[in-house]
């Protein structure tokens, strides 16, 4: 799959929404447009998955990892590693 973004109006991807459809499957992505102004977008699957976590980036500033969670949790309450 490309990336590629193509541009149609409402009204022209209403009328033709197998074209636009097949085309966000194939190359990635169509951007709606009413009066000009974007107001949509028409994806893939696999574009979708990729936007998401992309779009997390800088959102999440310290996602901590499992051993810094597990040490944390044995200093608060005393616990041994591998003690439950």
């Amino acid at each position: 799959m490309q990336n590629a973004l193509r541009t149609a109006t409402a009204t022209v991807v209403q009328n033709n929404f197998g074209k636009y459809l097949q085309y966000a499957v194939e190359n990635g992505e169509v951007v709606i447009l009413r009066n000009g102004k974007r107001v949509a977008r028409l994806i893939s699957e696999d574009a979708a998955i990729g936007y998401l976590t992309d779009s997390l980036r800088g959102v999440l500033k310290h996602v901590p990892l499992e051993d810094d969670v597990r040490s944390a949790r044995t200093e608060k309450y005393g616990l041994e590693e591998g003690a439950r």
